[in-house]
């Protein structure tokens, strides 16, 4: 499965995740085609506190046990 992502905190803006049988992941800077879409959502990270509207599942929230902090100078 593909995950694409868009966004502040990853190693890229834009990045391709993709998930193999086998449980293992890797990530690719960009979109890398072929992409079968299956549905759109959002995710923002506040402190231990994980919000996701997501159009298929709809609303959830989620508590993490770590927080991040990750600073971006532009």
């Amino acid at each position: 499965m593909k995950y694409i992502e868009f966004g502040l905190g990853n190693t890229w803006f834009i990045r391709t995740e993709t998930e193999l049988e086998d449980g293992t992941e890797f990530e690719e800077k960009g979109i890398v085609k072929p992409v079968r879409f299956r549905s759109l959502y959002v995710r923002i990270w506040i402190g231990k506190t994980v919000v996701i509207i997501d159009l298929k599942e709809g609303f959830k929230k989620n508590r993490k046990v770590i927080t991040r902090l990750r600073l971006f100078l532009v």
